[in-house]
């Protein structure tokens, strides 16, 4: 486990991930993680999965994953743990997280030209073990791609792991003529939903903002 100083406050917080977006992320809005605790799980489709129930059900497993973990160590019993799964897909057909050159541009050729859909879930559990969840769903077209910008993108190494074989934060970001629905959530956490969830549930997410938490 890769522990991080996180903010001066009583409650404590687990990011259930090793992406280092999702960390930027929560930092980005003042959330500074105690520990970031990854899970590995089988991430394989299950038959007439839906993407939305994939993302959600994924997102549930590294919780609970990375939850059991915490709950046997005594700093980290009584933590907020957060977890999410992003998954990219065109109709029903999920595509991969893309670790070969050929399954990148296999996944940037469907994506040419057409709208697809990004479902991320995030997944947060208490201190006193209940579960709240959201699942976010934003709209992507990208332009029509060039032989040129597949080969070029391609080289770039950006989409290596990333879902859909692109990274929005990068140079894909050239690609995106538009986008409805949640920025945040198509790098990897919903920055707005997150916030939302640990504010309701009593995590002190303005702590580090200069005000009141």
């Amino acid at each position: 486990m890769d522990e991080t100083p996180g903010p001066s406050r009583s409650a404590r917080l687990i990011l259930a991930s090793a992406s280092p977006r999702r960390l930027a992320l929560l930092q980005q809005v003042g959330i500074d993680p105690d520990a970031l605790l990854a899970s590995d799980i089988d991430e394989t489709p299950r038959k007439s999965e839906t993407p939305r129930e994939l993302a959600r059900r994924l997102a549930r497993e590294k919780l609970a994953a990375a939850g059991a973990a915490a709950r046997r160590r005594d700093d980290m019993r009584e933590a907020f743990l957060v977890a999410a799964d992003t998954v990219v897909a065109v109709g029903r057909r999920v595509l991969p997280k893309a670790e070969l050159p050929g399954e990148a541009a296999d996944c940037l050729r469907l994506l040419s030209g057409r709208q697809h859909r990004v479902y991320t879930a995030v997944c947060l559990l208490t201190p006193q073990d209940v579960r709240r969840e959201r699942v976010v769903e934003t709209r992507v077209r990208f332009k029509r791609l060039s032989s040129r910008d597949i080969e070029a993108y391609l080289a770039s190494d950006e989409w290596r792991g990333k879902a859909g074989g692109y990274a929005i934060q990068g140079l894909a970001g050239a690609f995106v003529v538009k986008l409805v629905g949640s920025y945040s959530a198509v790098v990897g956490l919903p920055l707005y939903e997150t916030v939302s969830l640990l504010d309701g549930e009593g995590f002190p997410v303005r702590s580090a903002w200069g005000g009141p938490a």
